[in-house]
Parts: C-alpha cells; structure tokens; sequence
C-alpha cells in the first residue's frame, strides 16, 4: 500500500474516490463543505434526502459530482453528532477502508484526519488511518489456487488530504501506521499458515530471513543447544514431535550499546494437539494459531525495523509442536528447567508455560529493561474477558499501566487482571517445585503465577492473547495482534526519552 500525504483543496483532487464524512444531521465536514460549495448544494440536498444511514460508518456513494475532479465522493457516517467519540470514528474509518478495498478504485483521497476527537492529534489519526486501510489490504492467498484468488480491484494509492500543509511529524505517522500494518500482515500471514508449512524450522527460517533484510542479528539454536543450557522444560515439550525444537534470538541494535534492551518473548507452538492430555476434536484446526505470539513478535521486529526506531530490542521464540507419540512427556512426569526449578507436568495440555519459562531464564542474560511475554496461554483468558482485551499480569505496577495506556492509544486494548501472591498456593506439588497448572479455577492467574516464578530478576508482563490472537467461523483468521500494542509501547520509549 502506498501512501501519501496532501494539502489542497479536495474538489480539485484528481482521484478515483475522494471520501468525506457527515454527520447524521447532514452535516459535513469542512472537505464536504467545500465539495457542497463547488456542486451548487447538490451534495447536501443528497444527504437531505436521508440517502445516509445515520449509523457510524453507513457509506453512501455518489458518482460524476458536479464540481468535482473526483471519479466518485464517497461519504461515511459518523453517527450522531452528540454521541460522537472515538469509537464512532473508528467505525467511519474502518468502514471506508473496506469499501476502498473491494472498490473500483485504484487511487482514493481520504479527509478523515482533520475530524476532532478529544485528546487525539492530527498526527495520531493519520497513523490509525494508514494502519487501518493499509491492514484491511490483507489477504490470505499462500495456499489457494493464484488464478482464483487473483484481486483485480481494490485501491492501492492512497492520499490522506489535511486541512494544514503536512508537517515532518505528519509524515513520520503515516509512515509509522504502515509500518505496524506491515507487522501486523506478517503476523497474520505466519498464523494462517497450516501447521504442516509453519513448522518451528519455517519460522527459524522467517526470522533469519528478517534479520538479512533489515540488518539485524538473528541466532537460532538447536535441540544440542537448549540441552547445553539445560531447557529440560521447553524440550518435555517438544518429545513427542518429529520437527525439531528452535531457540530464535533476534537482536536489534538501534540505540546506545550501554544501552539495556527490552527483550519480547512469544510463544510459538506451531501446532497444539494438547499432548497426552488430548484436545477434543472439535476446533483443533485453530490450535495452529497457537504460535501467534511468535507471529506477533516476529511482526514487531518488522514494524520496528520498518521505522528504524533507536532502542535496542532483543526478540526470544521458543517454538516447537506439541504432539502425542511413545516419547511424549506423560502427566506426572517431572522435568527441569534451565532456572533449576523442577516441573510437576500434571496436564501436558499447559505446555505454552513450560517452554516460556525457559526462555524467560534466558532472557535474564540480557539485563533488560523490560521482559514482556505472549502468548495464546490459557482458554480462561477467553471465558474470563472474551476477545475484545488482551489479559495483562505483571510484577511491575508501572509497566502495566504504560501497556494499558499504548493498548488505548492503539485500540489494541488490554485489562490488567490480580496476581496476588494468594494465587501461588494453588501451584503447589509434592513431588517438584511447582506444578504446571493451579486447578479449575483463575487459570488465565495461576499461569501468569507460574510463569512469575521465572521473571524475579527484571520488570515483567505478560500479555495472554488467546482471546484476541484470531477469529473464529466465517471470519476465521488471525489479526495480527498485538503487533499494534507492542509497536505503540516502542514507539512509546522513544517518545518518553525525546528520540
């Protein structure tokens, strides 16, 4: 997708579809306005007549305006005028992307920037314009037949039209919402990919392959590797699989090498059958999704590569199937971990923590600033918030509070739930440290308890995305989040320290 930004007067635009929006009352905005003015008021006797819907993001199309340059003016709903707010916005902006993405039109002018929302920049809704027309470009072809799934329509230029001559903080938005829609694109393509291509050797590969075009440092370490560190817990894992297990690490060095970076771990089970402790039949297609906290970290280093943000981030995967077989992990089994704390496995189908353990050991080499994990970990995350908000624990009040706010900003939302200390006792085992699950009840908890036992040496969260990481029936895919979240906490850093 290819973006540009203008200032000009929008009836004079040269464009296939010019798009301005009007309140339920008829009112529009100030590019409607003028677009009103060079047609003699026939754009408003139009939207007079009722012809749009006022429900926030109702779309009404009108061809050959007169006065106009334009091929077509699409106007969007923003609903009514009291009740207006973000989300109403939201609604409008979404709606226009997926109307200019199934459209005739190859090249659109889109004046929706200007429009006020209260605490809310210029600069901020260009870069939630670009990420949300840019994003709803995606499309999942990789394994369909070409010829059949060939688009021939859709736009692909795209001017965002403001009423002030664009800025270098203007520019720098826009760039920033494409970036992230093209971290969020890899995610999603990495998470709808069947299991049998996204194994944990393709995502070794995809990661290898980011670190050649963006010039950063990618290790991928093996079976021998993890058994020299003594990851006994993340390769209990991995037994009954016949693809090998892969350690990625990914190091970005875009600020000071004094620097202390912040290292993102994502979950990457490539395939969950749930073990021994078998998963019903039922839905198990969508257990390749669970390696989207992989994808997401993998989608992050390109969004963060893209704008070529002056931090240091270092990206941790633990990946691997989970599959049953004569030399799976059995429940019962005792296993350890690299930290020397030894595992009780009493469900195999609690797997996700068993290899982020590991890896947040691993990450204590780093000296991080911050350590934030994801995962799709627990199906009470999903009974517990639905699959609107991420879950967020943490250890570190301060933290949790910057990933709410970056979750808001960037309308990838999350909710911090309790991880008292209360909560532990139900992890207990009498034969090892600590058991892997903590019972029926606060699941979405007591992995987030298990996996704290781990992270006492630096500042952690963790993002529970199994809620939030795809979409079932008729939309079945993933959304690449929290790809957006993540690069808003980055991009968030280097604000808060004036880069």
């Amino acid at each position: 997708m290819e973006f540009t930004i203008k200032h000009g007067s929008p009836e004079k635009l040269k464009t296939g579809t010019l798009v301005v929006s009007a309140f339920a009352d008829g009112q529009l905005d100030k590019a409607g306005k003028a677009l009103d003015k060079a047609s003699e008021g026939k754009l408003s006797a139009l939207l007079g007549r009722g012809e749009l819907d006022e429900k926030a993001g109702s779309l009404v199309t009108v061809p050959d305006l007169a006065g106009s340059a334009c091929d077509r003016v699409m106007v969007v709903s923003l609903g009514k005028q009291d009740e207006f707010g973000e989300k109403a916005w939201r609604d409008a902006h979404a709606a226009v992307a997926k109307a200019l993405l199934a459209g005739p039109s190859a090249e659109a002018a889109v004046c929706l920037a200007d429009i006020e929302l209260p605490g809310r920049s210029v600069e901020w809704a260009l870069s939630q314009l670009a990420r949300t027309i840019a994003d709803a470009a995606y499309r999942f072809d990789t394994t369909k037949n070409v010829s059949r799934s060939k688009r021939t329509r859709g736009v692909s230029k795209v001017t965002l039209v403001t009423r002030n001559r664009p800025t270098d903080a203007m520019k720098a938005a826009v760039e920033q919402g494409r970036a992230i829609a093209e971290g969020m694109a890899l995610a999603r393509e990495l998470g709808n990919l069947p299991g049998n291509v996204c194994t944990p050797t393709h995502l070794a590969e995809t990661a290898v392959e980011l670190g050649k075009a963006y010039k950063f440092k990618v290790e991928v370490l093996e079976r021998k590797d993890m058994e020299k560190l003594g990851m006994g817990s993340l390769l209990s894992v991995a037994r009954g699989s016949h693809q090998p297990p892969k350690f990625i690490v990914m190091h970005y060095k875009g600020g000071k090498s004094s620097e202390q970076p912040i290292v993102l771990v994502g979950k990457g089970i490539t395939f969950d059958t749930g073990g021994i402790s078998l998963k019903p039949a039922a839905e198990m297609d969508e257990m390749k999704f669970d390696m989207c906290g992989a994808a997401s970290v993998l989608g992050t280093f390109k969004a963060l590569a893209e704008m070529k943000l002056p931090l240091n981030v270092v990206g941790l995967v633990p990946t691997t199937e989970n599959m049953p077989g004569g030399s799976a992990t059995k429940p019962g089994d005792v296993v350890t971990s690299m930290s020397g704390q030894t595992i009780e496995v009493l469900n195999t189908d609690a797997e996700g923590r068993l290899i982020l353990c590991d890896a947040l050991t691993y990450a204590e080499r780093f000296k991080p600033a911050c350590v934030i994990d994801v995962a799709t970990l627990t199906g009470a995350c999903v009974i517990a918030l639905g699959k609107i908000p991420s879950g967020l624990l943490a250890n570190d009040d301060e933290l949790a509070r910057e990933l709410v706010d970056c979750g808001n900003s960037a309308h990838d939302r999350v909710w911090q739930l309790p991880m008292w200390d209360d909560y532990q006792e139900l992890l207990k085992s009498n034969f090892a440290d600590i058991a892997n699950i903590g019972g029926r009840y606060a699941g979405t908890i007591t992995a987030a308890c298990f996996l704290s036992r781990f992270a006492k040496a630096y500042k952690w969260a963790h993002l529970d995305i199994a809620g939030t990481a795809w979409l079932s029936g008729d939309a079945k895919g993933a959304t690449g989040r929290p790809v957006p979240l993540l690069s808003t906490f980055l991009l968030g850093r280097c604000q808060s320290r004036g880069d």
